[in-house]
């Protein structure tokens, strides 16, 4: 199923990168009004419009498109579903903003990372934004939609340009990737929260201050890109701070280790950890669980080395 009905006029879009379930986005309604939180890839454009034709709603409806941060799972469709909203606002945090109304650092970076043909087959094309039809949120910021409220809130740690948006209706809280990683494979009872990394601007203290002002809104639920709900976010969190420390402790280790053999020892611990982690809380097999977190694997271990690289530069 692509959409999910969340309850209070909410949905569950499932993106359809890389595999079923692996990131989502989400519409709201409320009195004929839309909002569209994260956008997914350029391909994933056709699974949103199609979960607003399902709700008798269009593209005309659209009041706001509000990615979390301009990582490309979560913004890399903003430029082109904008494109086909003529009524919408984009809502960014300010950090990000430059990147939407120009996306060419973000495509080149990624196309550096990825190569061409992986880039063009995962996210399509970043289509820039008029400046004009864009708003940088100041933290706690609030916006009308319909007959309810929503407001942003600066949540640095994951990357420094995150926000997330509280909607006071339904007191769900959209926290694109700093509630963590929740695949629903290790949700049979609890869901396994653990901490995303990618580079380039992790900080857990940041991170950690993030956590305090989300839970601090009281939400009932956190809705995760990678992957749904989670109710009770409360009684989960220290969970995430956990996985949290433990990229910590394993970036910590390398630094009085010769830098040479880092980037492999640095994925072989992150490895470790996920698996470890996702076999002990759902009972999976070790290779079903390193399938899962294949593409996780890789960029924690690159986030990590990032931050110490980053590190070593202030500290010289």
């Amino acid at each position: 199923m692509m959409a999910e009905a969340l309850g209070y006029n909410s949905y569950q879009i499932d993106t359809g990168l890389y595999r079923p379930r692996h990131a989502a986005c989400y519409l709201v309604e409320d009195n004929g009004e839309l909002a569209i939180i994260d956008t997914g890839t350029q391909h994933s454009l056709p699974r949103i419009k199609e979960a607003i034709a399902a709700i008798d709603a269009d593209l005309t409806q659209v009041r706001y498109v509000i990615p979390t941060h301009v990582h490309l799972d979560h913004a890399g469709g903003s430029g082109q579903l904008m494109r086909d909203c003529p009524g919408a606002t984009l809502i960014v945090h300010p950090k990000g903003q430059a990147h939407m109304i120009d996306p060419g650092k973000l495509q080149a970076g990624a196309t550096a990372v990825y190569g061409e043909e992986a880039f063009r087959r995962d996210f399509g094309e970043l289509l820039p934004i008029p400046a004009d039809r864009t708003l940088a949120a100041a933290d706690r910021q609030t916006f009308e939609l319909g007959g309810r409220t929503l407001q942003f809130l600066h949540t640095p740690g994951h990357a420094n340009h995150h926000g997330c948006i509280f909607d006071h209706r339904s007191a769900y809280l959209y926290t694109g990737d700093t509630f963590g990683l929740a695949y629903t494979e290790f949700r049979d009872t609890a869901p396994l929260l653990v901490a995303t990394t990618t580079p380039v601007a992790f900080d857990p203290d940041a991170w950690f201050a993030s956590l305090e002002h989300m839970l601090g809104m009281n939400p009932v639920a956190c809705c995760v890109t990678h992957f749904g709900k989670i109710d009770q976010p409360q009684a989960h969190v220290d969970m995430l701070r956990e996985s949290i420390r433990a990229h910590v402790a394993i970036a910590l280790a390398e630094e009085a280790r010769d830098a040479a053999g880092r980037t492999t020892r640095l994925k072989t611990a992150v490895e470790r950890l996920l698996v470890d982690a996702g076999c002990t809380h759902s009972g999976l097999p070790a290779d079903e669980v390193r399938q899962i977190f294949a593409s996780d694997i890789e960029l924690n271990a690159q986030g990590l080395e990032v931050w110490l690289a980053r590190r070593a530069k202030r500290a010289s």
